[in-house]
């Protein structure tokens, strides 16, 4: 890996992970690279239901960010934890030229799909699609299960900040669970002090910040 990347090592279940300044995970010893809530085509769908535009360039700001991921980490395996197409129709209705882009990127991968709760069903891409899975000791689902342990998850968006500051997207972790940050273009964001979220997590919540570099403060 780029050791210039300005990411954040840290132990979590008995494994070595890194958090990127872009919001994805880096597992070395798997060399697997983990993304979550990319809502690949969020303005398409938003233009279909609700009638307004915004400018259509989250598909390839998002791809843009995972292609110069890949490079930097020469990552074998990708997870991407769910809500990856913002719904189903937003995946049949990418543009020919970012879907071609996508499937250059999932070659030469071993690319796993989990199932999230915008994009429920397979889409008609390569890859595996699963509801969760678990590699090595680390289970990977999109949305938290109250109790478990040693668990990957998005879903909720998670941002916070330094006081007086702009919240950022954020990785939240303890000793049991970790949340990624949102890594798609033009997606919102949950507190990090928020009810459901905090009620997910022990005392020692940590928010690892994203950004030109990471940065790593309590959350409580």
């Amino acid at each position: 890996i780029d050791t210039a990347m300005n990411g954040h090592d840290f132990t979590f279940a008995g494994t070595q992970l890194t958090a990127l300044p872009t919001g994805a995970l880096w597992w070395p010893e798997r060399q697997l690279l983990c993304v979550s809530d990319l809502h690949l085509g969020k303005s398409d769908r938003i233009a279909r239901r609700e009638g307004r535009l915004l400018p259509p360039y989250d598909v390839r700001q998002t791809l843009e960010k995972l292609d110069a991921d890949l490079s930097r980490t020469g990552a074998r395996t990708v997870v991407c934890l769910g809500d990856s197409f913002d719904d189903l129709a937003a995946a049949d209705s990418l543009p020919e030229d970012e879907r071609l882009w996508l499937i250059r990127l999932q070659a030469g991968h071993r690319w796993i799909w989990i199932e999230g709760n915008h994009d429920p069903g397979p889409v008609n891409l390569g890859g595996v699609h699963l509801a969760e899975t678990r590699i090595g000791p680390l289970v990977f689902r999109h949305i938290a299960v109250p109790g478990d342990r040693a668990e990957l998850s998005g879903h909720y968006h998670p941002k916070h900040g330094l006081p007086g500051g702009t919240r950022r997207p954020c990785f939240l972790t303890d000793e049991a669970k970790l949340i990624l940050p949102a890594y798609g273009a033009f997606t919102g964001g949950m507190p990090a002090q928020s009810g459901p979220l905090r009620a997910l997590f022990g005392e020692r919540l940590l928010a690892i910040l994203t950004g030109r570099r990471c940065l790593v403060v309590p959350a409580d």
